[in-house]
């Protein structure tokens, strides 16, 4: 038995799959003062009658490190970069406690420059008068040197808290993308870590001995012992989880848009050819773009429990969210309060629905049924909207999906799958507005859920070798070892597999779920003088592609084409 778990920012959502036929589903809403207590209430209804003993894993998707991020709640962060020369100070300047210091290395990660123990120390002293007690150390080009990363925090290590290191956020280069993710790290630090420790208390509770995992941005899992480590690696998880959800309760090839309205948000993703596209250089989050491999989704402030108000004479909707909708005791009329009053639906207390809608009619002297009206047509035109913006930005670049990348290739939406609250009353209008079908997949209400429960574990791994240097790094591990004249490709593919799939089952992965796939395979001569090689250097990476785990067949889920 498997129990996916999808803490949102309205309820939480849970499922029991039994040999991946669902048994039982649950949903309360989320304690945002206390999550665990909603972790609680949800898991004793999945487990009343069951066996703890039975249960294979607990897999968790969660908003904790992005609502930390996106509401300013995160942790002072004291920055030492390693830049050298190029980009200027203020470009990569990421807050108002970044220092540069002296020592650097070149492209082929060969150090130009030392480290200056008094430099260091110095700004260590100034980050401990500060108060800060999280650091972020990122050289330029320390995937293929990490020494000097490593260096500087052994100069300072003991006086403070938590060091994140550039080297191990990714193995990519982009610099200011690598300043980025070390800093949101260690920002994010101590909530993501107090989050896993309640976690841990929590699955203490359940007596049960299973493993506990969380899902990535990028539609995987990993053990959430493991995820601790990193901690920006559990940014967008929420989104992920929808996104694999939809690809685990649909079985189709085409092009297609994917909606999980809830009652604060709405995520959207774009499937090419029933598969799920990937941001290439890595996810975006509050204006700082990272390395984090993710899915491509996209997020509005738009939901059934949106806030509605007029402001300067015109209706306006979220983002913000007050609480639940009137007809649930909320504070504000929301598109939920619309849809019941329109007898879209039938939830909730529908005269205190009406009352709400009757408040803001009164703007415009408009009737309730007229209020109501144009407060669900906004909501919808919102959603279309961002739908057509985000397929217009895509149309205009290459298409990358998890598995492959398409050039020239362009999304023709053929259907559009709604998961979330809202789905079945807004899913008519939203297809009307789009000009192809919708569809709601069995289950639509606990889809996240269930694509949680149902993620592969997922990682990748850089190998970059320099023959002439006789030196490997694998940057994401914090290997750096030497290598003969004579390394291969051939080496280099077979130890970057090893380690990836050591790397791998050490997250928790099942070795019947290890698709493992070299997505980079790059060998240039280097030479010198008058064509005299010198050696090679040698550029692999290798990931676990994204994907639903092994066994899973969808038509055991009712799945909709």
């Amino acid at each position: 038995m498997i129990i996916g778990i999808d803490v949102g920012g309205t309820h939480t959502d849970a499922v029991l799959l039994d040999r991946f036929k669902i048994k039982k589903t649950a949903k309360v809403i989320t304690n945002q003062e206390n999550l665990i207590d909603s972790l609680m209430e949800v898991t004793k209804e999945i487990f009343e009658g069951e066996d703890p003993g039975e249960l294979e894993k607990i897999v968790l998707s969660t908003t904790i490190s992005t609502n930390a991020i996106v509401q300013g709640k995160t942790d002072r962060v004291g920055m030492i970069l390693a830049a050298g020369p190029g980009l200027s100070s203020e470009m990569l300047r990421i807050n108002e406690d970044t220092h540069f210091i002296s020592g650097y290395v070149n492209h082929r990660g060969i150090r130009v420059t030392g480290t200056d123990r008094r430099e260091v120390s110095g700004i260590g002293d100034i980050f401990e008068k500060e108060g800060i007690d999280h650091v972020g150390i990122v050289g330029k080009f320390s995937t293929r040197n990490p020494r000097l990363e490593t260096e500087i925090g052994d100069i300072i290590s003991d006086r403070f808290g938590h060091i994140s290191f550039g080297h191990r956020m990714s193995g990519n280069l982009n610099f200011p993308r690598r300043i980025s993710t070390t800093y949101l790290n260690a920002a994010i630090w101590d909530t993501y870590n107090a989050f896993v420790k309640n976690v841990m208390e929590y699955v203490g509770r359940t007596n049960t001995a299973a493993p506990i995992y969380i899902l990535k941005a990028d539609g995987g899992t990993s053990g959430i012992s493991q995820s601790a480590g990193y901690p920006v690696g559990s940014i967008l998880s929420g989104p992920a989880a929808s996104v694999m959800g939809i690809l685990s309760l649909t079985n189709g090839s085409r092009d297609a848009v994917a909606l999980d309205i809830g009652g604060t948000t709405t995520d959207i993703a774009i499937f090419a050819g029933g598969t799920p596209l990937l941001e290439p250089l890595g996810v975006t989050i509050e204006g700082h773009k990272t390395l984090i491999r993710g899915l491509l989704t996209k997020s509005i402030g738009i939901g059934g429990d949106s806030r509605v108000r007029y402001e300067d004479g015109y209706l306006v909707i979220g983002p913000e969210r007050d609480g639940p909708a009137a007809a649930f005791g909320g504070p504000s009329p929301t598109p939920t309060d619309a849809m019941i009053a329109l007898g879209l639906t039938d939830i909730g207390d529908r005269e205190k629905a009406l009352k709400a809608v009757k408040e803001i009619a009164g703007h415009k002297d408009y009737s309730i049924e007229e209020m109501a009206k144009e407060m669900f047509d906004l909501a919808c035109r919102k959603i279309i909207s961002a739908v057509n913006e985000m397929l217009s930005e895509i149309n205009n670049k290459p298409v990358y999906t998890v598995h492959e990348i398409f050039e020239g290739k362009k999304i023709n939406p053929e259907v559009v799958y709604v998961v979330g609250g809202p789905a079945r009353p807004m899913a008519p209008y939203i297809d009307k507005m789009l000009g192809f079908p919708s569809c709601i997949p069995e289950h639509a209400e606990v889809a996240n859920a269930i694509g949680a429960a149902l993620a592969r574990t997922t990682t990748e791994l850089t190998l970059l070798a320099d023959t002439e240097k006789g030196e490997m790094t694998i940057a994401e591990e914090g290997i750096q070892t030497g290598i003969s004249r004579g390394f291969t490709r051939e080496d280099a593919i077979d130890i970057c597999e090893d380690k990836l799939r050591e790397r791998a089952l050490r997250m928790g992965a099942q070795e019947n779920d290890l698709d493992i796939e070299i997505i980079e395979d790059q060998v240039f001569n280097m030479v010198r003088g008058m064509g005299y090689t010198t050696g090679k250097n040698i550029r692999i990476k290798a990931q676990v592609k994204p994907g639903l785990i092994a066994g899973f067949k969808k038509e055991e889920l009712n799945v909709r084409k």
